[in-house]
């Protein structure tokens, strides 16, 4: 199994609900959640997969498949100091390997776009 490498971790809860008061972005078989985070210089992700998308086995399957799209997306495409939450939708288990990882690259260049965008809005006043 590899490991997130230089990504780091969201464990506890109030990490994941510290994240949904972000902004987030849903395309095709996933959904990602990204909120920047003052006291990180660094990414960290977290994966979630509710009882709607289907037994246990299913779910550790669609959280398998995320995190290997997050390891091969979030290095080029995540900005540092920002925490993200991959969330499974019920065509994730299913949703052809290169199509998830399309999915992800669209959603995380959208929340970079909307993050610069928001930035600029703070600086201007």
């Amino acid at each position: 199994m590899k490991k997130l490498g230089k990504l780091g971790v969201l464990k506890k809860r109030s990490e994941f609900l510290f994240v949904r008061e972000g902004r987030y972005q849903a395309r095709g078989g996933i959904v990602i959640q990204a909120r920047e985070n003052p006291q990180s210089s660094h990414i960290r992700v977290g994966f979630t997969a509710t009882k709607k998308i289907g037994n246990a086995v299913i779910r550790n399957r669609a959280k398998r498949r995320m995190r290997s799209v997050a390891l091969e997306t979030l290095p080029k495409l995540g900005q540092k100091g920002t925490d993200y939450v991959f969330i499974a939708r019920n065509s994730t288990p299913t949703t052809p390997y290169d199509a998830l990882v399309g999915d992800a690259q669209k959603a995380l260049l959208s929340l970079a776009q909307m993050t610069k965008k928001n930035s600029k809005k703070n600086q201007n006043g």
